[in-house]
């Protein structure tokens, strides 16, 4: 058990065109939402529908690949990890977020309807 990662996989779809930030440091960030769907039933047996959305950061040679294929609408299977982040609102408030951060991504299918 010494080898415990911090490892998340998702399948989901591009819920909008990736923002691309080219850093003063010379680094490049691309960053895009996922959107995964759950289907289950509930309690009455009626079929429920749930979508979590994700915000994913994809850094260097997988951010250059992400701007060059990445859509809106794109199915994608990604690996990543889970990075928690804190920050102070205007308010002076702590809020609290947690970001994916890919490590690999590949598109399952282009978005429904492109053919």
């Amino acid at each position: 058990m010494n080898n415990l990662k911090n490892k998340v996989s998702l399948i989901g779809r591009l819920g909008a065109q990736p923002e691309v930030t080219n850093l003063n440091s010379g680094r490049k960030r691309v960053r895009f939402t996922l959107a995964t769907n759950e289907r289950f039933k509930n309690k009455a047996g009626e079929w429920q529908e749930n979508t979590q959305w994700h915000m994913i950061n994809a850094w260097g040679m997988l951010a250059e690949k992400a701007e060059r294929f990445l859509e809106k609408g794109l199915e994608v299977f990604l690996d990543g990890k889970l990075i928690h982040q804190s920050y102070e609102n205007k308010k002076g408030e702590k809020q609290y977020s947690t970001i994916v951060e890919a490590t690999d991504f590949f598109i399952v299918s282009p978005q429904s309807g492109a053919f």
